[in-house]
């Protein structure tokens, strides 16, 4: 995968996260900037989702720890590199955790 479509693929990922935070009606503040993109808790806790372009990965770093998923083309799907879980399953699992309500990305 090239710069270009890597790019792609992660405005599109941080988009259908940004969709998926809104629709589910938490109380979940969410700001995009420059690939950086921060979920904000009632609690006052963050999550951080970004761009790592050298390593042209996702990285998430939550309260319960930090994550890094690269592309599988293949399945089409973002890949933790530790344990191969699906980024939006993983967000999903994190982001209800720190919202105490549950909340499905992807």
């Amino acid at each position: 995968m090239n710069e270009a479509e890597f790019n792609q693929k992660v405005e599109r990922t941080l988009r259908q996260i940004e969709q998926a935070v809104e629709d589910s009606g938490a109380d979940i503040e969410f700001e995009n900037a420059g690939d950086i993109l921060t979920l904000e808790f009632a609690d006052g806790s963050k999550i951080i989702i970004n761009k790592q372009g050298a390593a042209t990965q996702i990285w998430v770093a939550a309260r319960s720890g930090g994550y890094h998923y690269g592309y599988q083309a293949a399945a089409g799907r973002w890949a933790n590199d530790q344990n191969g879980a699906d980024l939006f399953d993983e967000l999903s699992r994190i982001i209800s955790q720190q919202a105490g309500t549950p909340v499905r990305i992807g």
